[in-house]
């Protein structure tokens, strides 16, 4: 039995917190995609723990793999790991060998080239969180990446980086101009530097038994009947294929990522359940369009902010305020398609909770059409105009009193809201988030128990 959890928007719709909940029914978690760029919180009995990297399974205490599709910072890593220890878990996380490793200059290289987009008139800026996850992919593309199967064999990592390092360091001083002699990157671009650190990388994933085969391992847990859970980073819009690019992360959050970046067979996928996370209105980091972002008069401003506090909605890696909009439906019917979302779970409903209005985007209208889903191009969805619903808004409640009674004890205009969601995009409301704790999500169907 296998469940896939995936973010149905720009990420930050609350993919940690459900993971969390259902890790507990899983034998194994496994982060298919992505690396330390995907911020997730998970809040247990009022402890929040932020993670960036280790899959959200490992507070469960649940075996953690980060698949053959992710890239991994092992600084990340063992500081993550570590941090964890110190409060009293003890995670069991295992690293695909066929994973891709982030080195230094890929994270220096990373800022050079944001910092060029956002200087040349001509270039797109798109707002990275700077840790060296596209310019990691970019060699994975590139066949000159650096494996974690490599960091195990001290030969073969010196040939690589031997290979690497002089293409990295030609390409900062000839292309960008910039001095890497004498500068504070220069061990970035020093052979002997990083072979020395990620050697002793490889010893301790060694030492503590932590590199599988990922295909392998997988199979064999789901042979022996074991429940495996694949989490999603980011969201579907920041899809490399099927996002507003060029406003993308460098990997498939979707669905069917899943399969390649673990290893496991597509009918094994396929065969479970997947659920779309959604957030009952809409943020994001970083450039690109948001056709429902409150951000005209002063009034949408005050409302943004006012959303913006109460969902503490301020990225978990970088810390940078997100962008405020409300709920886009063409958005949430574009990931629902794309990854054959069997179930929905809506966060963030607490939220809205006393708003003095309260709308969702049911469509758009570009160039004098109306149109359910997005757009493929980025330039078409800068021009769409929302159209809109509203909704009847409902006040605060005893939101802890709420969940611990179930789903009945929403607010009518609440369950009005969510019945119109999973009516519009044809797939039953699974969960419901109405605080960040693990007992602040109603849970209505456990995917697990689902009958196949």
């Amino acid at each position: 039995m296998t469940v896939t959890i995936v973010g149905s928007q720009l990420g930050d719709e609350g993919k940690g917190a459900l993971v969390d909940r259902w890790g507990g029914d899983a034998d194994v978690v496994v982060r298919y995609q992505g690396g330390d760029n995907a911020g997730h919180t998970v809040v247990e009995g009022g402890d929040e723990y932020k993670l960036s990297l280790v899959p959200s399974g490992a507070v469960r205490g649940k075996v953690g793999i980060l698949g053959n599709g992710c890239v991994v910072n092992p600084r990340t890593l063992f500081e993550e790991l570590d941090t964890l220890r110190e409060r009293g878990l003890d995670p069991d996380v295992r690293v695909a060998r066929r994973a891709h490793v982030i080195l230094p200059y890929h994270r220096v290289l990373d800022g050079i080239e944001e910092t060029v987009k956002a200087d040349d008139d001509a270039g797109e800026e798109v707002g990275t969180t700077g840790r060296g996850i596209g310019p990691t992919y970019e060699d994975k593309a590139g066949r000159r990446g650096v494996r974690v199967a490599d960091l195990l064999e001290p030969d073969v990592l010196r040939a690589k980086l031997e290979y690497a390092v002089p293409q990295k360091r030609a390409l900062v001083e000839r292309v960008y101009g910039l001095d890497i002699q004498g500068s504070e990157n220069e061990a970035a671009f020093d052979v002997d530097a990083l072979f020395e650190e990620f050697v002793a990388v490889g010893e301790r994933l060694a030492d503590e038994g932590m590199t599988v085969n990922c295909s392998d391992y997988l199979y064999r847990r789901a042979q022996a009947g074991d429940r495996i859970m694949f989490e999603g980073a980011q969201g579907t819009h920041i899809d490399v294929d099927h996002g507003n690019y060029p406003f993308v992360t460098s990997s498939n959050p979707t669905a069917g990522a899943a399969a390649v970046g673990s290893g496991t067979g597509i009918t094994t996928v396929g065969s479970g359940e997947v659920v779309g996370i959604v957030k009952a209105y809409l943020s994001r980091v970083g450039a690109g369009p948001l056709p429902t972002e409150l951000d005209g008069d002063a009034d949408e401003e005050a409302l943004a902010d006012e959303i913006r506090e109460k969902g503490g909605e301020f990225g978990t890696v970088t810390g940078r305020p997100r962008r405020i909009g409300w709920l886009d439906l063409p958005m949430v019917r574009h990931a629902a398609r794309v990854s054959g979302f069997t179930g929905l779970a809506v966060n963030h409903v607490d939220v809205l909770a006393g708003l003095e209005e309260l709308k969702v985007c049911t469509a758009y209208e570009l160039d004098g059409e109306e149109i359910d889903t997005v757009p493929t191009s980025t330039e078409r969805w800068e021009r769409c105009e929302p159209i809109y619903r509203e909704f009847d808004t409902w006040e605060e409640v005893d939101w802890t009193t709420v969940a611990a009674e179930g789903y009945d004890a929403l607010p009518e205009a609440t369950k009005a809201y969510l019945s119109f969601l999973a009516e519009e995009t044809e797939t039953p409301v699974y969960a419901v988030g109405v605080g960040p704790d693990r007992e602040e999500t109603i849970e209505v169907t456990n995917p697990f128990e689902v009958e196949g």
